[in-house]
C-alpha cells in the first residue's frame, strides 16, 4: 500500500535507489559496535546531500546535521545499523555473503528509511530548524545508544525531541503503532553465584553443596512473576544459564545462575530486584551458602512521551487510511536501546508493518525473515512528515 502523503514525493527512479541501497547493506552485515563499512558509506551519502557530517560518536555513531530557516527548533532522527550473529538461511540475490551474520531485524531497512528521508529533506523539503539524523551501532547489544550520548550526543547535538520507528512483521505495509507510555521491555542481565564448600561425593555430609541451592533458587525464582507481581505488571524472568561442578563425584565449590529480567516500568523492576534480594537472603541463611547478586540493567523501559507520542498521531494521520494507525498494539516484552535516548530527551519509538509471507511476516531474529522494501517509501514519508511539521 503507497503512502497517500504526496506533497515531497519519492519518484520509482528514486525509490529503486534506495531499494538497491539496503540490500547492499544487507547482503553486506556488520555486527555490534564495528559497523565501520556502513557508517562509512551513510557518511558518504550524507556529505553528497550537504549534511555537516559528525563521525566517530561513541565508536562507530554519526550525525548528520542540515539547518535550514532561521529557527531555533532541533529534532533528532535515529536510526540502527548492526546486524545479528546468525546464520542467513534465505536464498534470494541479497542475502548476506557473510556467513554468520545477517540483517535479521531490518536494521538495513531502517537505515535505508532515514537515507531516504535524510535525501528527500535535503533536495526537496521545507523546514526552518535543525535538522540531526542519527544513525547508531549496537542496538542488539543494547550498548550504542548508550555509548552516543555518553560521548555528548545530546550536548553536541541538541535536540527538543527525538523519534525512532521499528519494522513490524506480521502486520500489512500502511498500518502503524503508535503508543504512548511503556512500549518495550527493560533487560537486566542477574548473576547469582553461591559458594558452599567442596568436597567427596560419598561424604556429602563434610561438604556445603551449592548444587540444592540451585535447584532451590530456580523453584523459588519462578514464583516471583506468580506470586509477587499483579495481572497488571508485566515481566518475563528466563533463567539462561547455570553452572556447576566438573566431574560426577566430586562436590562443587560453588555454582552459578544467570537470568535474564524484563519488565515495562521501573517501578516493577525495582519490585522484582528487591524480591530477587530477599530470596538470595533466605536461601544463605537455609542452606548456609554464601550468594553474591550481580545486577546489570543493559537497557531501561521504553516509555513514550505523552505528548510527543500524541503529535505523531496527528502528523501522521494523513499518511494512513481510516483505522491503520493504531494507538496501541501486541505487549511486546523485546528491549530497545532508543529507551536510553527517551531517558535523555522527550520523543516516541512507534512500529510500521512490514507486511506478510514467509519472509515478511515472520519473526524479526529469524533466519529466514527480509525486510520489505515496500516499506521504505512508507517509512521516508513519516520522517518528512514530522520534520515538515516539526520545525515550522
Amino acid at each position: 500500500m503507497r503512502s497517500q502523503y504526496t506533497d515531497t514525493a519519492l519518484s520509482d527512479t528514486d525509490l529503486q535507489t534506495f531499494v538497491a541501497l539496503r540490500r547492499q547493506l544487507h547482503a553486506a552485515p556488520e555486527l555490534g559496535a564495528q559497523t565501520p563499512h556502513t557508517a562509512e558509506r551513510v557518511a558518504a551519502k550524507l556529505a553528497q546531500w550537504g549534511y555537516q557530517v559528525h563521525r566517530g560518536i561513541g565508536g562507530h555513531g554519526l550525525v548528520g546535521v542540515l539547518q535550514k530557516g532561521q529557527g531555533s527548533r532541533r529534532i533528532g532522527l535515529r536510526a540502527d545499523m548492526d546486524a545479528l550473529p546468525m546464520q542467513e538461511k534465505n536464498a534470494f540475490a541479497h542475502a548476506s555473503q557473510i556467513p554468520g551474520r545477517m540483517h535479521a531485524c531490518g536494521h538495513d531497512g531502517h537505515t535505508a528509511i532515514l537515507l531516504c528521508a535524510a535525501y528527500r529533506l535535503a533536495k526537496g523539503a521545507d523546514f526552518n530548524g535543525t535538522l540531526n539524523v542519527i544513525f547508531q551501532p549496537d542496538e542488539e547489544g543494547l550498548c550504542g545508544a548508550k555509548a552516543m550520548i555518553d560521548d555528548g550526543l545530546f550536548e553536541r547535538f541538541p535536540c527538543d525531541a527525538v523519534f525512532a520507528l521499528h519494522n513490524m512483521p506480521g502486520a500489512p505495509v500502511g498500518t502503524a503503532v503508535v503508543q504512548a507510555g511503556p512500549t518495550m521491555a527493560s533487560s537486566e542481565r542477574v548473576r547469582l553465584s553461591i559458594t558452599g564448600k567442596g568436597g567427596h561425593g560419598a561424604i556429602p555430609e563434610l561438604a556445603i553443596d551449592p548444587v540444592p541451592v540451585v535447584a532451590s533458587l530456580i523453584n523459588a525464582i519462578q514464583t516471583i512473576k506468580s506470586r509477587n507481581l499483579g495481572p497488571e505488571e508485566y515481566a518475563v524472568i528466563s533463567i539462561g544459564m547455570l553452572q556447576a561442578g566438573t566431574v560426577y563425584n566430586i562436590i562443587p565449590d560453588e555454582a552459578s545462575l544467570l537470568i535474564s529480567v524484563r519488565t515495562d516500568t521501573p517501578q516493577t523492576q525495582q519490585k522484582i530486584n528487591q524480591r530477587l534480594e530477599q530470596i538470595t537472603r533466605g536461601h544463605e541463611q537455609l542452606f548456609g551458602v554464601s550468594i553474591d547478586v550481580q545486577i546489570t540493567q543493559l537497557a531501561p523501559a521504553l516509555i513514550n512521551h505523552a505528548a510527543e507520542t500524541q503529535w505523531v498521531r496527528q502528523s501522521l494521520s494523513p499518511l494512513f487510511a481510516p483505522g491503520q494507525l493504531h494507538s496501541r498494539g501486541p505487549k511486546v516484552m523485546g528491549t530497545e536501546d532508543f529507551a536510553w535516548m527517551l531517558n535523555e530527551v522527550p520523543g516516541c519509538y512507534f512500529m510500521l508493518g512490514n507486511g506478510e509471507g514467509e519472509f515478511h511476516g515472520c519473526s524479526v531474529h529469524n533466519p529466514h525473515y527480509d525486510f520489505n522494501d515496500e516499506l521504505i517509501r512508507l517509512g521516508a514519508d513519516c520522517w518528512v512528515k514530522l520534520v515538515e511539521d516539526f520545525l515550522v
